[in-house]
């Protein structure tokens, strides 16, 4: 039940936002036991961001939930491959993108929790 939030200072293209879902996809598998199957994708453009005192530059927030914990390895990995595709896909320097990590105890999905 891994959600991705990506919020950013630019516009994002269909094009942009389906190569990041496909992206997403295949990096979220660096957390066991996570699959596109359960993955939900929110992509926010435009955003009003104000990195380092200035919205001169392009930004971008990246919010990573998870039910269940991760280990630091497999987040590692996931922050690397999350800044090169986002980097990548909506020209915004690596050094200012934020990728934030979220473990949920408790996750409700169909009515009922998990």
């Amino acid at each position: 039940m891994p959600f991705i939030n990506t919020k950013a200072s630019v516009e994002i293209t269909e094009k942009n936002e389906k190569a990041l879902k496909e992206k997403f996809a295949q990096i979220i598998t660096n957390f066991p036991g996570k699959s596109e199957a359960w993955l939900m994708l929110n992509f926010e453009q435009n955003c009003r961001m104000y990195f380092r005192g200035s919205n001169e530059k392009p930004s971008a927030f990246i919010e990573i939930s998870l039910y269940g914990s991760a280990n630091p390895a497999s987040c590692d990995k996931v922050t690397a491959q999350i800044t090169q595709a986002v980097s990548s896909e909506l020209d915004i320097p690596a050094d200012r993108i934020y990728v934030k990590y979220q473990e949920i105890e408790y996750w409700g999905w169909n009515g009922s929790n998990f």
